[in-house]
């Protein structure tokens, strides 16, 4: 008797096989991607509050030196003198303020992430701003201060008008 060995193969089509594998390979890019995107945009987005801080605390420094250098100077000219400076302030919102208890021109700016950070300038002699204590600063604008020793008094006057 004669045996009749048959076998059956079956065989998937090719094209099937490697549209699978490429379906799965997009999937594992898209999962990777979404990781990474989820890690690194809140980093960026700190890093951007971070340098925006520095940017505005440095501004608000650089402003407030030069108001106390301009008191200086016409501290070391004497009654009678004047002088007249333009300062920038960037986002602040807050107000310029005289502390007589240290003799400082201060500031408390904003920051993003945690509190407001105070920037400070020495100056040699009691100050008068507006006439008052302290003037409110707009964000993102120039001022024009002049700075004044009356003949008589025994303080400076800072004018700042916005410019």
């Amino acid at each position: 008797m004669y045996i009749y060995n048959r076998s059956i193969t079956i065989t998937m089509d090719t094209m099937d096989v490697k549209g699978q594998a490429s379906v799965e390979y997009l999937l594992l890019a898209l999962v990777f991607l979404i990781i990474i995107g989820s890690v690194t945009v809140p980093l960026i987005n700190q890093g951007i509050n971070d340098s925006l801080d520095v940017s505005h605390s440095s501004d608000a420094s650089a402003a407030i030196n030069s108001i106390a250098n301009a008191i200086g100077v016409v501290y070391s000219n004497g009654p009678g003198s004047v002088r007249t400076i333009n300062v920038y302030f960037s986002n602040t919102n807050a107000a310029l303020t005289y502390n007589s208890a240290n003799s400082t021109i201060q500031m408390s700016v904003p920051e993003y992430n945690g509190p407001n950070k105070v920037i400070d300038a020495n100056v040699p002699i009691a100050v008068t701003l507006n006439g008052g204590n302290s003037v409110s600063i707009v964000n993102k604008t120039n001022y024009n201060a002049t700075v004044t020793w009356p003949i008589g008094t025994s303080a400076i006057n800072v004018a700042m008008v916005p410019s």
